[in-house]
């Protein structure tokens, strides 16, 4: 019988919809957890590896104690006299400053245009480290995402160089977080704005401030700091913009600006009130050519020998004020070229050197032109002194008893053992002359007299107390024309030596700085102590008869119309070295010419010079206008000429319209010589030419004293006697076959 009964179901579990029919395996699910499981396993596994590997890392890479060289050097700048003008630079265009002189805007600027979460971020930007990464595993140029912090690091400290590797970006990373849990966010960004490289050759905010806008950092406005920081993305590029350049950098500029209104370092009307700045002219860097080099080079060598290393120098952001008066500098150098000729053969150099005899300052040379011959004709170059020797002879005996009356013999040709030693021309002065007509006529004999009576060691002791070196004396000091000037000397080595007797027998030894100021603001004052060489008696006495070659002997060409001189010429055996050096009391300058072959300084229209020539004229250009407007200073009075009984020479007369002695010993003069106070014509001396006579064709007025030599000075080695061969300049130090000046 049908029934509407459903029938029974077999009993058991109730199955879920969807759910497995027993006939189904039952493996599958215990595996999936299996798996679940081993992969839980296997990612706390890497996760614990990561961890790790993290802190194995984070342990084994500390903070670099060092810094690189180039991030923290600053190099060196080298000033004029006045400590203001600038002669060169050296090392590192770089000067740290303070975060405290960097302007608020300025700050922000660079924050807005390189790390906009600096002030909150950890030092260390994920997303752009996991974008730098993937960039050097692919190979892959894709834009950075290095913050402050990184690049700080990167370019900061030691051991972190910029090649792309895994291994250099987790070094990176870890020494950024480091550096941001152990340093304020401050000092990051101080350190940071004083290391990167903002273009124009320069290094960090402040020297990029005075070669993009001419001014400190503190002086920056907002729209210049926006420039600056739009520069740090491409400093090439932007250093000197133009064209499509110029383009890109008011783009960057603008986005930075822009960046500042979305960080709100400022509001919106003050980013539109901004407008682009103008860039100072890029200045081209300092070269070493003209005196610069020369400069540079006395400077450096200076600085070593006060113990400071290249690298101080290089990096260690030194200030350093020089001796040398620019103007001066520039005068020398007019002076010699204005009075050489058009002609003038090339192989002639022509040094010149101007010393404080104050302070043993060296105040301006010209050493020739650097960019064809490195060694300079001032310092460097030491040739033949000639007859600039004498005054240390005549110093030595007046420092061992003799005075101006003392006699000596001034005849020609004179023999000392087996040697013979004339006079110029073969001149004789006569059996018995004073120092002061010796002097005055440079007479060889009568020096090499003086230096046997007095004695060979005396007169190198005296050039020794005078600022020359003793190893320059040491080989000619037994010859017996060695008091002629057979030693060879420098152009600053003769103004320093000269500035003795101007500084009342005071020596200063010459130097080239004034002081050196370090980066952290100590300053050492370089300064050259004196010490008396010389007595007072004896440095007025030999002034005085200095006095007597510019007034009327060999030097007249060197004479000032508005104050006295004293000086000496000199000119070497077949005129291979002439010199003149001279002094006023401020000032003492020394003037040669000589060639690097030993040959004569012959010029076109001249023939061989001699030093009352070209020298003395060179000298007198120079003084000129040094002295133009400067107090004029008389010498001090000869200690025992003027009451020595001595009436036959006249003490008084007047010389290029200035009269020292004229007021004060006029009325003497008429009383004993019937003259007219300071202006009587010297007396005639005995055996000697008259020197007020002029010789026609001479530009000096001098005397003239034989055949072809006008000067008077005889040469250095005469016949014999002495350890040089005729015509030796000895500048064995100057390289041959230079090209000169």
């Amino acid at each position: 019988m049908e029934t509407d009964e459903i029938p029974e179901q077999p009993s058991g579990p109730e199955q879920p919809f969807g759910a497995e029919s027993p006939s189904e395996p039952k493996r599958k699910r215990p595996r999936r957890r299996r798996l679940l499981r081993i992969a839980l396993i296997v990612f706390g596994v890497c996760v614990g590896a990561v961890v790790g590997l993290f802190g194995v890392i984070w342990v084994m890479t500390p903070i670099p104690d060092t810094t690189q060289d180039l991030a923290t050097a600053q190099g060196s700048v080298i000033y004029y006299r006045n400590g203001k003008s600038v002669l060169a630079t050296q090392g590192t265009n770089r000067k740290n400053v303070p975060l405290s002189e960097v302007p608020e805007p300025v700050r922000q600027a660079v924050i807005a245009a390189e790390n906009r979460t600096f002030y909150n971020d950890q030092g260390v930007s994920l997303s752009g480290t996991a974008r730098a990464v993937w960039s050097t595993v692919t190979g892959q140029q894709l834009q950075g995402g290095s913050t402050i912090t990184q690049q700080l690091v990167r370019n900061y400290y030691s051991g972190l160089s910029q090649e792309r590797s895994v291994e250099r970006k987790l070094k990176e990373i870890m020494i950024a977080l480091k550096v941001d849990r152990s340093k304020s966010k401050d000092w990051v960004l101080e350190q940071y704005l004083n290391t990167i490289y903002f273009g124009r050759g320069a290094y960090g905010i402040q020297a990029a401030s005075q070669a993009y806008f001419g001014k400190n950092t503190r002086d920056l406005t907002p729209a210049e700091g926006a420039y600056l920081a739009a520069v740090i993305q491409q400093p090439s590029r932007f250093a000197n913009p133009k064209g499509t350049d110029l383009d890109a950098a008011k783009s960057r500029w603008q986005a930075v600006v822009d960046g500042m209104v979305q960080t709100r370092a400022m509001t919106g009307e003050q980013a539109a009130a901004l407008t682009f700045p103008t860039l100072a002219k890029q200045k081209a860097p300092l070269t070493l050519d003209g005196q610069n080099g020369f400069m540079v080079a006395q400077v450096t060598a200076e600085l070593n020998r006060l113990g400071y290393t290249d690298e101080d120098i290089s990096q260690g952001g030194l200030k350093i004020t020089t001796t040398f008066d620019k103007k001066l500098m520039k005068l020398a150098e007019r002076s010699v070229k204005s009075v050489l000729p058009d002609n003038m053969p090339q192989k002639v150099r022509t040094g010149l050197a101007a010393v404080d005899p104050a302070t043993g300052e060296v105040l301006a040379f010209y050493g020739g032109r650097y960019e064809s011959n490195q060694y300079d004709n001032a310092f460097s170059a030491k040739v033949q002194a000639g007859s600039t020797f004498k005054p240390y002879t005549l110093a030595a005996a007046l420092e061992n008893g003799y005075g101006l009356t003392s006699r000596v013999n001034g005849n020609s040709p004179m023999r000392i053992a087996s040697a013979t030693i004339p006079n110029s021309g073969g001149q004789s002065y006569g059996s018995s002359i004073d120092l002061v007509q010796a002097t005055r006529n440079s007479v060889n004999t009568a020096f090499v007299d003086l230096g046997q009576q007095v004695g060979l060691g005396k007169v190198a002791e005296a050039a020794e107390a005078a600022g020359i070196p003793a190893d320059q004396l040491t080989q000619h000091r037994a010859a017996a024309t060695f008091p002629l000037g057979v030693a060879s000397v420098s152009a600053v080595q003769q103004a320093s030596g000269f500035g003795t007797f101007a500084a009342q027998g005071i020596h200063h030894d010459v130097h080239v700085i004034r002081s050196i100021t370090d980066a952290d603001g100590n300053t050492r004052k370089i300064t050259a102590p004196g010490r008396r060489a010389f007595s007072e008696d004896t440095a007025a006495d030999t002034t005085y008869a200095l006095e007597q070659v510019v007034r009327g002997g060999t030097g007249t060409a060197a004479q000032l119309s508005d104050r006295p001189v004293a000086g000496k010429t000199g000119t070497t055996d077949k005129s291979a070295a002439v010199w003149f050096t001279g002094y006023v009391p401020q000032l003492s300058v020394a003037v040669n010419m000589f060639r690097d072959d030993n040959k004569a300084v012959e010029v076109p229209g001249y023939g061989a010079l001699y030093g009352g020539t070209l020298p003395a004229q060179i000298w007198k250009q120079f003084m000129s206008e040094a002295m133009d407007g400067k107090p004029v200073k008389d010498f001090p009075d000869p200690s025992s000429y003027y009451y020595g009984g001595y009436d036959s020479y006249d003490p008084y007369g007047s010389y290029g319209g200035y009269d020292r002695y004229g007021d004060r010993y006029g009325d003497r003069f008429n009383r004993d010589n019937g003259g007219d106070g300071g202006n009587a014509s010297p007396s005639p001396q005995p055996s000697a030419t008259d020197p007020g006579t002029p010789d026609p064709g001479r530009p000096d007025g001098g005397e003239t004293t034989g055949p072809g030599r006008p000067d008077g000075d005889g040469g250095t080695g005469g016949t014999g006697g002495s350890t040089e061969p005729p015509g030796n300049t000895d500048h064995t130090e100057a390289p041959p076959d230079q090209p000169t000046q």
